[in-house]
């Protein structure tokens, strides 16, 4: 059902540094910041040869990304995405398993400007999952 890696999220709390390390240091290609106000945080994404890297900056207090750096202050890895054909037909399927689908399970558009929804961690092995149609 899952297809390619899409990218792997890590959360900062300093999206230029952060930006700069992959950038200055690493000499990775890096895209310009975009906010994305509905899931609450700025993203950079650091194109490799086989996936990408995607930089979480909280947009205030309230993110999701806000309250993962209150646990683990100098960040770290927030979630993996995946790609799927279909991402209502693999929400359906995921649910008849058992799999919890995070908020009301209806997919919103990514930073990639495609449907996305986040599976629980505990159902899969400790790690947050996103689907993203592919």
């Amino acid at each position: 059902m899952i297809g390619r890696l899409n990218h792997v999220a890590i959360a900062v709390k300093d999206l230029a540094a952060a930006t700069a390390v992959y950038r200055d240091t690493l000499g990775a290609e890096v895209t310009d910041p975009l906010p994305q106000p509905e899931h609450g945080v700025t993203v950079v994404f650091i194109t490799l040869p086989n996936t990408k890297i995607e930089l979480l900056e909280p947009m205030g207090e309230g993110s999701p990304i806000a309250k993962f750096l209150e646990k683990a202050p100098d960040g770290g890895i927030h979630h993996v995405c995946y790609e799927v054909d279909d991402i209502l037909a693999a929400r359906d399927r995921l649910k008849a398993q058992g799999a919890r689908v995070l908020g009301d399970g209806t997919p919103k558009i990514g930073a990639h400007g495609k449907p996305v929804l986040f599976l629980h961690p505990k159902d899969f092995c400790g790690t947050l999952v996103e689907l993203e149609q592919a």
